[in-house]
């Protein structure tokens, strides 16, 4: 199902604090474009595979359409069919073509939001074990509980795909 961690090109990606999204002042943004393949049921097995590798309270929609973080939780969204325009960072962020196959693993305070989507678009989105999201919008009032928050955010045991290797633990766990 998944490709080898040394298979897989990961893009990384680090923002700035625009103003009103935080983003993540240490933690890059990790893109793997076609990591995972199936034949059967993407979705179950991803759902399978992220809970493999610690990374739990699953669930199967899509990604708002509106610039959003999570300042309690790291996140993996696993691309289980159809694509889509995603921007990450904010307004002043990046946007880039997933597809089905494709996983995204952004870190706490990093904005995401759908610019546009096809195919029946779904992800399947899962958080580091012991982790619980939040949703915030970048609300003024927000500011000094979020950066608090995002700061305390620990890291990952391991990679959501590969486990205790991988694109994560090269770049996060270093």
């Amino acid at each position: 199902m998944s490709q080898k961690p040394q298979d897989v090109e990961v893009q990384t990606h680090l923002f700035e604090d625009d103003g009103a999204i935080p983003n993540n002042p240490t933690l890059p943004l990790l893109i793997y474009p076609g990591a995972l393949s199936s034949s059967g049921d993407l979705t179950s097995e991803m759902k399978e595979l992220f809970a493999q590798n610690g990374w739990g309270g699953s669930w199967v929609d899509g990604v708002f359409p509106y610039h959003h973080y999570h300042s309690t939780a790291h996140e993996v969204l696993g691309v289980a069919g159809g694509g889509a325009r995603l921007t990450f960072g904010g307004e002043s962020g990046i946007t880039v073509e997933v597809e089905a196959g494709d996983v995204v693993v952004i870190p706490a305070g990093v904005g995401h939001r759908n610019v546009g989507s096809s195919g029946g678009f779904r992800v399947v989105g899962a958080y580091p074990r012991g982790q619980t999201w939040d949703l915030r919008t970048g609300e003024p009032g927000e500011r000094p509980e979020v950066l608090e928050n995002i700061r305390k955010v620990p890291l990952p045991d391991a990679d959501p795909v590969f486990g205790k290797e991988g694109p994560l633990v090269e770049h996060w766990l270093k």
